[in-house]
């Protein structure tokens, strides 16, 4: 009885020789065989994507897309607001969501404690300070950080100020004498729904065309024009359902 040699249990395992090489030049294993995807110049000219800035989603525009606001910025950047705690709140939810500390100035501060709760206080979270009395944050571009100031109709100058990758955020409940300082400082003006005769003053002061000022006593809950100096949007808040269950739904008064 012929016996054979026994048989070596490493030659099974190898690869053929056409094969090794190609796996060792690095191209991998070979996938299943299918026509190469391929378009023409026409079909790729369809091709699109919402491409926007980095930064907070605060509501879609009059076309339904995305409205983008990009607080974390490598310059100083305040934003002055004049509508209600509603929309504030929801702004700082989002900001906390990209990754910002969120510091709130304010004289009320039960009216944000369960916004805190939400997003966790300390230096990783939301603080909530008294007015006057916000510490020197430390912002970098690792951890920037969001600043709203929540003081009243006559806000004090605060002590912390916009700066690189620290933005500050301004609510007036309703035009003060102070409004006409704070829009020209600020970058970036919302306005949400006041009465007829403070309407006629935002337009002056902020350059608005008449049709744009006399549509503003009639703007719905949640409805926010945001200004600079070269642009105009209509911006709808839409909250969530986990905001809705924070801070309800949307509301112009306090």
């Amino acid at each position: 009885m012929s016996t054979s040699a026994p048989a070596d249990p490493a030659a099974g395992t190898q690869p053929p020789t056409g094969l090794r090489d190609r796996l060792r030049t690095g191209f991998g294993l070979l996938g299943p065989r299918h026509p190469r995807h391929t378009l023409t110049l026409a079909e790729a000219n369809m091709l699109a994507l919402p491409i926007g800035d980095d930064g907070v989603v605060v509501g879609v525009n009059a076309e339904g897309q995305p409205a983008v606001l990009g607080v974390n910025r490598p310059t100083p950047f305040d934003i002055l607001l004049i509508g209600g705690l509603w929309t504030t709140q929801v702004l700082a939810l989002r900001a906390a969501a990209t990754g910002a500390r969120v510091a709130v100035e304010t004289g009320r501060p039960g009216h944000w404690a369960q916004v805190v709760r939400a997003v966790g206080g300390g230096q990783s979270g939301m603080t909530v300070h008294e007015v006057g009395r916000v510490p020197p944050l430390g912002a970098s571009a690792t951890g920037p950080v969001l600043v709203i100031r929540d003081c009243g109709m006559r806000p004090p100058r605060g002590r912390v100020t916009s700066a690189p990758w620290q933005s500050v955020l301004t609510l007036l409940p309703y035009l003060s004498p102070v409004a006409p300082r704070l829009a020209r400082q600020a970058r970036l003006v919302g306005v949400q729904r006041v009465s007829p005769d403070e309407a006629v003053e935002i337009g002056r002061v902020t350059g608005l065309p008449r049709a744009e000022y006399e549509g503003l006593p009639t703007l719905a809950d949640g409805v926010t024009l945001w200004c600079t100096e070269r642009d105009r949007q209509y911006v709808m808040t839409q909250p969530t359902d986990a905001e809705i269950g924070l801070v309800g739904t949307p509301r112009r008064m306090d």
